[in-house]
């Protein structure tokens, strides 16, 4: 690798890599999100579509296509199919958590309305099985379809858990792997699904995207406690403020004393939040050693995700993203 490449993120490499794919996804996201009777859906959708993501998602359904040998068409369909699951559950994720910024940027639900991002995000979930559907496989269907309910599910499960500090690391994880690495998962599994290889290397690549989406999740629940948030589009104390209980708060609350579990359960549970109560939740974060345990857990399932990729063939998108799993642990240094 040289210098230059070394420089780059992973992720911009393989959207080098992956250019002429992502060009085609691209074109078909913006056929299949236009609407000829309800011009609101495609100012929506355009909305956050086009605000600048990374769309890594679909980045993933590509690469394990092609790191498969694939040279069909349908992988582009399917990348296209993931955005758009995605793109749904963010639109329906700001209702919920009745956001107001999504990438820099203010959210469809405060530009346009709580019903507008809704009925759009059922509308881009329902162009998504259209077009997973034209794939002729059933067995691409079932993936996207359990994954799209497992969304839900952790989505439901985080509403029941949120402000809780009963909740444990189980369901933080399920909640993980509902939230994020569910869609990470299946993004990658259907890449292998359509190109015929062994099922051992199917279940690899979605081996490597559970690992990933799980280490992607912790990472994220990191670094809105004070690590550089450049990278994630959110400032320090996100979600100390939205009393949300990430794997952070569940180790330092558990290891606490009785002292800090009442501050815990003061500004989480209750919601009493005074000035100066971020910065104590820092220490205690510190002190407790709960910010270095989550750490070394993400950097666990980063391993994971490397591992996972050795039944793989030997490819430049391989490395890729094996890059693309250290990359993301990497940002706590």
């Amino acid at each position: 690798m040289s210098l230059d490449d070394a420089a780059r993120k992973p992720h911009d490499r393989l959207a080098e890599a992956l250019a002429e794919d992502m060009a085609a996804v691209n074109v078909l996201i913006r056929e299949r999100m236009a609407s000829r009777h309800a011009p609101r859906i495609p100012e929506v959708t355009a909305h956050l579509v086009e605000a600048g993501g990374k769309r890594l998602r679909p980045m993933l359904t590509l690469a394990a296509a092609r790191l498969c040998g694939y040279r069909g068409k349908h992988h582009v369909s399917l990348a296209a199919t993931v955005e758009f699951i995605h793109t749904a559950t963010l639109l329906h994720d700001d209702v919920v958590d009745e956001s107001t910024r999504r990438r820099g940027r203010p959210t469809a639900n405060l530009l346009w309305d709580n019903k507008s991002s809704v009925l759009v995000g059922d509308y881009l979930f329902a162009r998504s099985f259209q077009l997973m559907v034209e794939t002729g496989s059933l067995r691409v269907l079932d993936i996207l379809a359990n994954a799209s309910a497992t969304i839900a599910e952790g989505e439901v499960l985080q509403l029941t858990a949120a402000q809780d500090l009963k909740t444990d690391e189980a369901v933080y994880l399920q909640v993980v792997r509902g939230k994020t690495a569910a869609l990470f998962a299946a993004a990658c599994e259907v890449g292998g699904e359509i190109s015929g290889v062994a099922p051992a290397q199917v279940q690899a690549l979605r081996d490597y995207g559970d690992a990933l989406g799980i280490a992607f999740q912790i990472a994220d629940d990191l670094l809105d406690y004070g690590i550089s948030t450049g990278d994630i589009g959110k400032n320090v104390g996100d979600d100390f403020r939205e009393r949300k209980v990430t794997l952070p708060v569940i180790r330092a609350y558990a290891a606490g004393d009785a002292e800090s579990r009442a501050f815990w359960s003061r500004v989480i549970e209750a919601g009493e939040q005074r000035e100066g109560d971020l910065e104590t939740a820092l220490a205690l974060l510190a002190r407790s050693g709960a910010m270095d345990q989550s750490s070394a857990t993400a950097r666990a399932w980063a391993e994971k995700a490397r591992n996972a990729l050795q039944l793989l063939p030997a490819h430049p998108l391989r490395d890729m993203l094996d890059d693309l799993a250290s990359y993301v642990v990497a940002r706590l240094n």
